[in-house]
């Protein structure tokens, strides 16, 4: 038992030793990755146990042969170790990672959520508030001249319809967000969906003066839902219409690229700061400070900053991607889709 216990002792000087020299590392260590700690102290443990064996075999006057022997056995256990560790401390360090950057896109949603939620209410509220002092003025009689009694009635349909279409936008997003966006595809010709847009945007865009370009020819046949292809290029076209200048220009073209098609509005908007550009997508963003549009967008006052985040929805949807970036006076809008089979 004497023997036992003194070796016991001789062993655990030992690796106290160099654990003292391992805590000492991991002090120096302390602000590295999660992979280099758990090296350091595998390192340490395998070493402790390496320096208690070879005290206990020297001071047991081992042969240099046994010695070697004993050595090379707990070197290669040690190398073992420290590899796992090693892989192990790797895959922690990844899942580390991965929970960061979970957490931050579940704070970036529930930001989006709240923005959506105050943008929402401010674009029903206020056109409530105006139909009610309307209804009333008309209900009261306060108002009695004809032409009055006209306009307080094209008002209250214009305040309607706008509520209506972000109640419509409301529903396509939560459909896309909840996976219940069923596509129907079918070949469509591009060139079509696009002529119907631009004759629907026609007015709007002749009441501020803006002019509509588009292609002559290279119109592909895609694979596409057509009610909501025409909602895509709808949306981009009113958006582009919506921060173009008065005496500006929206030009759509469309071409092919390999197994893929590809159409592009761009306008003279001057351009998206650089930073706006990752988050133009982003539900309720809408790259101006204040929540009420400027006068003078007509029936897109008010679009709840939904357009684009049901754009990206739907063409995604469709296996296809949607992207932009600022070229000479505006920027342009290129979304890609699969060509006809």
């Amino acid at each position: 038992m004497a023997d036992l216990a003194l070796i016991f002792g001789v062993a655990l000087a030992a690796a106290c030793g160099v654990g003292l020299l391992g805590a000492a590392a991991l002090r120096l260590l302390r602000g590295r990755s999660i992979t280099v700690h758990i090296s350091v102290l595998l390192a340490t443990t395998v070493t402790a146990v390496v320096a208690g064996v070879a005290v206990i075999a020297e001071a047991m006057f081992l042969s240099p042969h046994d010695l070697e022997v004993v050595l090379i056995t707990v070197s290669a256990a040690a190398v073992v170790s420290v590899a796992v560790g090693w892989l192990s401390g790797r895959r922690l360090a990844a899942a580390a990672v991965w929970a960061d950057q979970a957490r931050e896109r579940e704070r970036r949603i529930e930001k989006g959520r709240r923005d959506l939620v105050a943008w929402v209410s401010h674009d029903l509220r206020t056109p409530l508030a105006g139909l009610r002092a309307m209804a009333e003025a008309l209900e009261d009689r306060v108002v009695a001249d004809r032409a009055t009694v006209d306009e307080y009635h094209r008002r209250i349909r214009v305040e309607t319809d706008r509520m209506t279409r972000l109640v419509d936008d409301l529903f396509e997003l939560s459909r896309i967000n909840a996976g219940a966006l069923r596509l129907s595809l079918s070949p469509v010709p591009l060139g079509d969906v696009v002529s119907d847009a631009l004759a629907g945007t026609a007015p709007l865009a002749a009441a501020r003066r803006i002019r509509l370009v588009a292609a002559e020819s290279g119109w592909p046949m895609v694979a596409a839902s057509e009610p909501e292809l025409t909602r895509v290029v709808g949306n981009l076209l009113l958006n582009a219409v919506r921060y173009t200048p008065a005496d500006g220009t929206v030009r759509v073209e469309a071409g092919r690229d390999g197994e893929q098609a590809w159409f592009a509005v761009a306008d003279t908007c001057g351009g998206i700061p650089e930073p706006d550009l990752p988050r133009l997508f982003d539900v309720a963003f809408r790259g101006e400070p204040a929540r009420t549009p400027a006068p003078g967008n007509g029936g897109l006052e008010g679009s709840g900053g939904l357009g684009l985040a049901i754009v990206r929805g739907l063409v995604e949807a469709h296996g296809g991607r949607v992207e932009v970036g600022n070229v000479g006076d505006g920027c342009r809008f290129v979304v890609r889709l699969p060509l006809a089979a």
